[in-house]
């Protein structure tokens, strides 16, 4: 019966005139019957912030993603589409905690961050960076050969590069916290603006 309730008001909002209203609450009724249904793998948001506009996605394990502008969020969606699951929608209730946690990260009020991590982009030697660059505390900065003896392979600098360069999850897992031998910035998804944004926000806190 709830169902059938459920169809009718869909085909109601089918076919009333395509304005925005409509659209929003047609999307809305897609978002909750994915739901109900359990055929949503992925979902997704966008949210504007001091770096710029980030799209966030998570898998019902945790976040599994976070993607700057620059990587072309259209391209990141087809690639969780390729690679987790084709189910895939935009459902902004699903990351209310991560949006909030940015928020308060970016207001100076959070220092880390306490949201469940899907880290099934990332294998290997990768992952296992990925998992130790939270223990870089806030405000804080390490080289990468730092980071290689902190993961137990001094030798592996060039590929701790590597992982912070295919970190999924940039902000949230503080690959902006690693920087050359020398002091200099080196490489980072979100560019050097967005680098030196994030380390003069934890520095001035």
């Amino acid at each position: 019966m709830n169902e059938t309730h459920h169809d009718d008001d869909l085909i109601a909002a089918l076919s009333a005139p395509t304005d925005e209203t409509t659209l929003t609450r047609l999307h809305r009724m897609l978002e909750h019957q994915a739901e109900q249904a359990d055929l949503l793998d992925v979902a997704y948001t966008t949210m504007d912030t001091p770096v710029g506009r980030l799209l966030l996605a998570a898998t019902p394990k945790g976040l599994v993603r976070v993607a700057y502008a620059r990587e072309d969020h259209d391209r990141v969606l087809e690639t969780l589409a390729d690679r987790i699951s084709p189910r895939i929608l935009r459902a902004p209730a699903r990351l209310d905690e991560v949006r909030r946690e940015l928020d308060e990260y970016f207001a100076r009020r959070r220092k880390s961050f306490d949201v469940s991590l899907d880290l099934s982009l990332s294998h290997g030697f990768r992952q296992v960076v990925q998992k130790h660059l939270p223990e870089i505390g806030y405000g804080q900065t390490r080289s990468y050969g730092q980071v290689a003896q902190l993961v137990g392979n001094p030798k592996a600098v060039r590929a701790v590069g590597t992982a912070c360069a295919t970190n999924p999850l940039p902000v949230i897992v503080p690959c902006h916290r690693v920087l050359r031998a020398d002091g200099s910035l080196g490489g980072y998804v979100g560019g050097p603006d967005a680098k030196h944004l994030l380390l003069d926000l934890e520095s001035a806190a």
